[in-house]
């Protein structure tokens, strides 16, 4: 007669365990991960909305630090440069589909800056190159909220001349061209022309759903230390009946 060897369950259940503790530390880990990022966006928020608040101020006072003044609105003049326009896709307005409109500007004090000038709606199909307003000629002063780099949105451009006639090549955000490393959102300008029907947005300030993914991780915790609990108790009961 073959003998069982009665240490096996307690590996077993050892291993088992274990694994549960494991999976608690990965549920709290990634409850204290989804609870970090809320207060990361919380201040991201506030941030963004006492910069937002400041009065405007010449861009010509700044020529470094531009990180502190990211959301700030500025005022700056100079001239636009037609020829360099790039067409960010797959945006949207109140469900439609369209372009963010980035075009060269070069202020008086010869800086190079991509200005984003709102928004457009895309053409009847892929073929059709969307209608864009051309940016006025000669010198002009505008209101714009300064962009950090970091905030350009990557991917794929599509480059359009002044005429819109068709879809030339794809342009990379970030290409060999040299530009100052921020990007500016147009508000208003000198001219009616230059003020967008539909701006570059400020995203979403609320407190997004960190909180609750946080609280659901450890629900997720308690459920594993609930169910081991629950195992060890049916295996006990089940070695007693034996």
């Amino acid at each position: 007669m073959t003998k069982v060897d009665s240490k096996q369950p307690e590996v077993r259940s050892l291993l088992k365990s274990l694994v549960a503790l494991l999976l608690v530390l990965g549920c709290l880990w990634a409850s204290q991960w989804q609870f970090q990022r809320g207060i990361d966006r919380q201040d991201r928020n506030s941030l963004i909305e006492a910069q937002l608040k400041e009065p405007p101020f010449s861009l010509d006072e700044i020529t470094k630090d531009y990180e502190k003044f990211e959301w700030r609105t500025v005022l700056v003049s100079g001239e636009f440069d037609s020829k360099n326009q790039i067409l960010l896709k797959n945006r949207y307005s109140e469900g439609v589909y369209g372009y963010e409109v980035l075009t060269r500007f070069t202020t008086n004090d010869k800086r190079s800056i991509w200005v984003d000038r709102g928004w457009v709606k895309a053409g009847k199909d892929a073929l059709t190159a969307p209608d864009v307003p051309a940016a006025p000629s000669g010198e002009i002063s505008m209101t714009a909220r300064l962009r950090l780099d970091r905030s350009l949105p990557q991917g794929a451009f599509f480059a359009l001349p002044i005429t819109g006639e068709g879809m030339i090549s794809k342009l990379n955000a970030q290409s060999d061209s040299a530009s100052e490393g921020f990007y500016l959102d147009l508000l208003s300008g000198s001219i009616p022309t230059l003020t967008p029907e539909v701006p570059a947005q400020v995203p979403e300030l609320s407190d997004g759903p960190h909180l609750a993914y946080s609280l659901q991780w450890i629900f997720f915790a308690g459920l594993i230390i609930y169910g081991r609990i629950l195992i060890r108790r049916g295996q006990i009961l089940t070695s007693k009946e034996l």
